[in-house]
């Protein structure tokens, strides 16, 4: 949803680059010749679909996005090397990641001038292979996708965190970037985005909950490599084999790894339960599916379950709060930027109406039908 090591909003830079430019750059810093270029949604970075005319030494591939990475973020190459890494480390471990097309001097990332900002900024720019599939938020997702994309968080985070070695790692360690979920207290310095009324009420009792409640916790929780954005337009899904009357549905892609940041598990459980209840017909019920997808790789512990709910609000927060602070600063991107509060604000104020305990309950009872399932001879 964002990028940047200690990023603040409004100095991030989202680049401007026209399609004729995209296609310039295609051309110059990796030698293919763009049949067509589409723009495509993006929250501070700017994304291309690129077609070439000849997939060549690309494996065959002819689609491809076109990253160019935001100003601020395009001065820490090392944190985007971590990143583009791990995609090829997940791709290379069976993971549906997307995975770059090198640059004519056989780089993963070349920095490039261009664009209609003002003065001479500077971007990190990147060829990925494009991944078919649908968006999650564009389907009714079943309850066997939900379940299959929380075991997909937890085993990549697992595969990342156990698996995953390169000196570039270290950038992952991002200190008060405000995306990784321990920072919830962070947003205190938003929230007048929200002006004044009920919803900034109970975004104030999330975060005052959360500073008591989960931040002396946290350093119990087990840590990790979190992707750290598992939202329902960054999963692809195709039709799977039929199994029943149902749709089903196999996951085919995993995007955008700039929120990637060492976190905790349970971060990546809530982040998933957050973002699969967006779209969702019943979101109070998605917790619970995703959650025994989940612990099928990663079970969470007590002290980690008992922090979910406030983990999976202070998501919402965090989402809901920088959506409307960021739509401040580029009113031409509101659309996207608050595609996740059209729900989102009913949804939180929904859990907020039920209580933990409630809310839990319907997560825990669903979950332990999972694992009688699994344990049955």
């Amino acid at each position: 949803m964002a990028s940047g090591d200690r990023r603040q909003p409004q100095a991030a830079t989202k680049p401007a680059f026209g399609e004729e430019e995209a296609a310039e750059l295609v051309d110059k810093v990796f030698g293919l010749k763009a049949v067509w270029v589409r723009p495509l949604p993006s929250y501070d970075d700017q994304n291309f679909h690129v077609k070439v005319s000849d997939g060549g030494e690309a494996e065959g591939a002819e689609e491809y996005v076109l990253k160019i990475t935001n100003s601020e973020d395009s001065q820490q190459p090392a944190l985007i090397e971590a990143q583009t890494r791990a995609m090829v480390f997940l791709s290379a471990h069976g993971f549906p990641s997307a995975t770059p097309r090198l640059t004519k001097d056989g780089g993963i990332m070349s920095v490039q001038e261009g664009g209609s900002r003002p003065g001479n900024q500077k971007y990190v720019v990147r060829l990925l292979t494009y991944l078919p599939g649908t968006p999650v938020a564009k389907i009714a997702a079943p309850t066997q996708l939900l379940y299959d994309i929380g075991k997909l968080a937890a085993s990549l985070d697992k595969a990342l965190t156990e698996q995953f070695h390169h000196p570039s790692v270290s950038s992952l360690h991002r200190g008060q970037f405000i995306w990784n979920l321990a920072n919830v207290p962070l947003l205190e310095q938003y929230v007048d985005a929200l002006g004044q009324n009920e919803y900034r009420e109970v975004v104030e009792w999330v975060i005052q909950q959360f500073k008591e409640k989960v931040t002396p916790k946290i350093s119990s929780f087990r840590p990790c490599i979190n992707h750290g954005d598992l939202n329902d337009h960054n999963i692809l899904v195709v039709p799977g084999s039929p199994r029943g009357a149902a749709p089903q549905y196999r996951v085919s892609g995993v995007l955008d790894f700039s929120d990637m940041s060492y976190g905790r598990y349970v971060f990546e459980a809530a982040i998933a339960i957050m973002y699969m209840m967006v779209e969702s017909a019943e979101p109070l019920r998605v917790g619970g599916h995703v959650l025994a997808g989940f612990e099928s790789v990663v079970p969470l512990t007590g002290g980690e379950r008992a922090a979910l709910f406030l983990l999976v609000s202070g998501r919402f927060a965090q989402s809901l709060v920088m959506a409307a602070h960021t739509a401040l600063l580029y009113p031409e991107n509101e659309e996207y930027l608050m595609t996740t509060a059209k729900t989102g604000w009913k949804h939180l104020m929904a859990m907020y109406a039920l209580g933990q305990e409630a809310v839990e309950k319907m997560w825990f009872e669903t979950a332990a039908v999972y694992a009688r399932r699994e344990t049955a001879p």
